[in-house]
C-alpha cells in the first residue's frame, strides 16, 4: 500500500477560523504511532501541474487561482482567504490524489491522506475546496486510456456536488453521493445516483441504505476504478454533520466499500474528506480507523 500526504504545506488561517487544518498531520502521526502505516509506505504529494486541472476546471478560473485574482465572493464561498500557501496546498492534495490513482492501477489500493474536494466546480470553489482532485484525477485516467469507466462513491455527509456537476454528461464517470438531505450544499446537483439522509440518522439506518444501493451501484457502473471519498463528518460528534454515526459505524461503512473492491479486484483509491469534530480528535480517531479497515482488509 502507498499513501500520499500534504500535511507539510500549511494554509495560514485566521484564528478563529473554523476548518482544522492541523487534523491532516495528526491522522498521519497517529498512523505511524499505531502502526496501521510505516514511514516506507507514505509518499510526499507533489503539486499538480495546471494542464491536469484543465481537464475539468476552466481555464478562467484556474487562471485566477495561479495568479491570485479571484474576488472576494469567490473567496467566500471557497471560505479560505487567497495565499501562495492555499495555492499549494491545494495543487498538492490533487496531485496526491492523482499520484494515488496511479499507483492503485499498479497496486489495487492507495490512499491520499487529503483530497475529497467534492464541493469544487468547473468555474468556481466552494465549501473549503478549491480545485475537485477527484475530478482532475478520473478525467485525466480516462483522457489518458488508463481506465473505461469510474466510480466515485461519495460518503461524505456533505453532497458531493462539484464532482456530479463536472461529470453530468460524462457517462464513463458514475457519481454515488449519500449524504445528509438538509445539510450544505443547499442548493444539490443530480449525480448518478444520490441517497439522502435525514438529520439524526444512526448507524442502522445508515447501513442499510448503503446495503441497498452499493451492490447494485457497482453492478450498474461496473468500473475500473473506485475512488472512494471517506468523509468522516457524519459522525455524531461532528459539528457540521447532523447525523448520528459512531466510529463503529463509519468502520462498517468502510468494510463494506473495501470488501466490495476486493471480491471485485476493483483498485480503489481513498481520500480523507470532512470531518469537523469538537474536539478534533474525534473526527481524526475516525479516519484513522479508515485505514485501520483498509489494512484489515488489503495487508
Amino acid at each position: 500500500m502507498r499513501v500520499w500526504y500534504s500535511d507539510p504545506f500549511v494554509v495560514p488561517l485566521p484564528e478563529a477560523h473554523r476548518f482544522p487544518m492541523g487534523k491532516y498531520r495528526r491522522v498521519r502521526e497517529l498512523l505511524l504511532q499505531r502502526g496501521v502505516l510505516t514511514e516506507g509506505q507514505l509518499e510526499l504529494s507533489q503539486p499538480i501541474e495546471r494542464e491536469p486541472l484543465l481537464r475539468v476546471h476552466t481555464a478562467e478560473y484556474v487562471h485566477a487561482c495561479f495568479e491570485g485574482t479571484l474576488d472576494e465572493a469567490a473567496l467566500r464561498r471557497i471560505g479560505f482567504p487567497w495565499s501562495h500557501e492555499l495555492l499549494q496546498r491545494s495543487l498538492a492534495s490533487a496531485g496526491g490524489t492523482l499520484s494515488a490513482a496511479r499507483w492503485a492501477l499498479e497496486h489495487g489500493v492507495a490512499g491520499n491522506l487529503a483530497g475529497g474536494t467534492h464541493h469544487a466546480h468547473a468555474d468556481f470553489g466552494s465549501g473549503y475546496c478549491v480545485f475537485n482532485d477527484l475530478a482532475v484525477a478520473s478525467a485525466t485516467l480516462l483522457d489518458e486510456r488508463l481506465v473505461e469507466r469510474v466510480l466515485i462513491v461519495d460518503l461524505d455527509v456533505h453532497q458531493g456536488d462539484g464532482t456530479a456537476a463536472i461529470f453530468k454528461r460524462e457517462p464513463r464517470v458514475f457519481t454515488f453521493s449519500m449524504h445528509g438531505a438538509k445539510n450544505f450544499p443547499f442548493r444539490k446537483q443530480v449525480s448518478t445516483r444520490d441517497v439522502e439522509l435525514p438529520d439524526g440518522c444512526d448507524d442502522a439506518h445508515y447501513l442499510s441504505l448503503l446495503d441497498e444501493h452499493l451492490p447494485e451501484v457497482f453492478e450498474s457502473s461496473a468500473p475500473s476504478l473506485v475512488l472512494y471519498q471517506a468523509g468522516v463528518d457524519a459522525l455524531k460528534e461532528d459539528a457540521l454533520g447532523r447525523l448520528h454515526l459512531s466510529r463503529a459505524g463509519l468502520m462498517a461503512r468502510d468494510r463494506r466499500v473495501f470488501d466490495l473492491c476486493w471480491s471485485r479486484a476493483v483498485p480503489i483509491v481513498v481520500t480523507l474528506g470532512g470531518g469537523y469534530a469538537k474536539p478534533i480528535e474525534a473526527s481524526v480517531e475516525a479516519s484513522v480507523g479508515t485505514y485501520v479497515e483498509l489494512r484489515r482488509r488489503y495487508g
